[in-house]
């Protein structure tokens, strides 16, 4: 079983003690690639860099809506020199949030808007972040992204009108460990049958969003968890976890544009 967390967060200072042993439990596990995430300037030279030296793991670059506030056109000029380097396959992560409002309304649209031209510019998939947009978000994707690009909703958390649009735009869903949660997880469980199984990925967030029963003993989350979510995935659809893993992986790999 050959698995790809397509969202996972190794740039962050939670593993910055111990990176290489993370490494090793996820390849342990099974866990053969990851996507790691760039949400502002730092974290995505950081992922870049990461990308280059350890095999198999790729990043993207992005402002994510939390770090609007402060973006510029001097740091998505970076941004798109960065993105020039091979090991970057996605822009993200890049969206709305309207829940903690780090970052103003309009702060947030202008530079969503904006990345979504560049990712259309540069034919890079788009890894979105909603939260409580109440629909905005799918307004701005339908008038400001190409009609012919890819993209994945990073773990989403929407109801069944919002999972139908982004099914039928053609996106990807990102399944993550809140899926194993009894409360937390309830909606998912019940929408999760419906995604068809090409446009359906499985992520971790790590070092959140630590699924069950990891989550009953350590708080940080790591890629080699992400086969709990594919686990329960495979029982939540009643499918095969071999079969399962396998559609998973060619999904994630035709996303980010990578050989499989």
């Amino acid at each position: 079983m050959k698995l790809f967390d397509s969202h996972c967060h190794l740039n962050d200072r939670a593993y910055d003690k111990d990176i290489d042993a993370v490494i090793k439990r996820a390849h342990d596990a099974g866990v053969a690639a990851s996507m790691t995430v760039g949400t502002d300037k730092e974290s995505s030279i950081k992922a870049v860099a990461l990308a280059k030296s350890i095999n198999n793991i790729y990043a993207s670059v992005g402002i994510h809506p939390h770090e609007t506030k402060s973006c510029c056109e001097s740091i998505l000029k970076f941004l798109i020199n960065l993105a020039e380097n091979p090991e970057v396959c996605a822009w993200g992560e890049i969206g709305l949030d309207f829940n903690r409002m780090y970052s103003p309304k309009d702060d947030q649209e202008k530079w969503f808007i904006r990345q979504l031209e560049i990712a259309d510019r540069f034919s890079l998939p788009v890894i979105f972040h909603e939260r409580d947009s109440n629909g905005r978000l799918l307004e701005i994707v339908r008038a400001h992204y190409r009609k012919d690009g890819q993209g994945v909703v990073h773990c989403f958390s929407g109801n069944r009108a919002e999972l139908e649009q982004y099914i039928n735009l053609g996106l990807y869903i990102g399944i993550t460990g809140v899926l194993t949660l009894q409360e937390r997880g309830a909606d998912l469980r019940k929408l999760a049958p419906i995604i068809p199984v090409k446009q359906i990925l499985i992520e971790t967030d790590a070092p959140y969003l630590t699924p069950a029963p990891e989550k009953n003993r350590t708080r940080r989350n790591e890629p080699a968890f992400v086969r709990q979510i594919l686990f329960k995935l495979a029982e939540i659809r009643k499918e095969d976890p071999e079969y399962l893993a396998s559609a998973t992986w060619e999904n994630s790999c035709r996303l980010f544009n990578i050989p499989f």
